[in-house]
């Protein structure tokens, strides 16, 4: 009988399966559709610019380093309490690690980032980094008074300097915010066009430079790196905490 109910000169029988085929299709669409939304909002990637120390390890940089790929571990909380609090309060401290900088301070850092806030770049890029200025027990990496940093410039941009500070005698990071009044200046790299550092494979490409430095004491620090990068009007602060031996 269905056959006989005709629709514009199509069978209805026919015609209902159609409607129910053209609907899977399209709900199977979405269904994928969200999948992939989903899964990039889970895993994102990391920024592709600018640059970090990723040796010794900032602290944004440790983080990503040690948790990037394994970021929803419920372990982080009581393994690395710090990176947890870091992640919880915006993961992109971490994936966008390369991108916390500031522009037009015209060298008066002082006068533009106070006390306390000297590894966020007082909230620099929205607050991208404001949990880097939480007092805790960071991990920290083991070292002599004699160390080697490693800043990466993925972007090639070069150094107008870099200046590296360690924290004073007897300052301690688990338990004081960083000032500047608790810095000593430890070395200085002049000018450094992009073209003199090394080439770069990891983690991004780029240039690298290795940056020698002493310390004046032994014990748990922060090491404070100032790199003014030479394309424009542009510094990044990094905060790597360090047990020296």
């Amino acid at each position: 009988m269905s056959l006989l109910l005709l629709h514009g000169g199509v069978p209805m029988a026919i015609l209902a399966t159609a409607r129910r085929t053209w609907l899977v299709r399209v709900l199977a669409l979405a269904a994928a559709s969200l999948a992939v939304v989903a899964v990039s909002a889970t895993v994102p990637t990391p920024a592709s610019a600018h640059g970090n120390i990723i040796d010794m390890p900032s602290r944004n940089f440790g983080c990503w380093q040690r948790w990037g790929n394994n970021f929803q571990n419920p372990a982080m909380a009581t393994q690395d309490p710090m990176c947890y609090q870091a992640w919880q309060a915006n993961p992109n401290t971490m994936w966008s690690w390369m991108s916390l900088y500031r522009n037009g301070m015209g060298g008066n850092f002082q006068g533009a980032v106070p006390n306390g806030k000297l590894c966020s770049i007082n909230g620099a890029e929205g607050g991208l980094g404001n949990s880097l200025d939480a007092v805790g027990n960071w991990q920290a990496k083991s070292v002599g008074r004699n160390f080697t940093l490693t800043l990466h410039d993925q972007a090639s941009h070069g150094a107008d300097f870099v200046r590296v500070y360690v924290s004073k005698s007897g300052f301690n990071p688990t338990t004081q915010a960083l000032g500047w009044g608790d810095l000593d200046l430890v070395t200085t790299v002049g000018r450094t066009p992009a073209a003199q550092w090394q080439r770069a494979t990891s983690p991004t490409g780029g240039v690298q430079l290795k940056i020698n430095a002493t310390a004046n004491h032994s014990g748990r620090a922060v090491v404070f790196t100032i790199w003014q990068a030479s394309h424009m009007d542009q510094a990044y602060f990094f905060c790597s905490d360090v047990n020296i031996s």
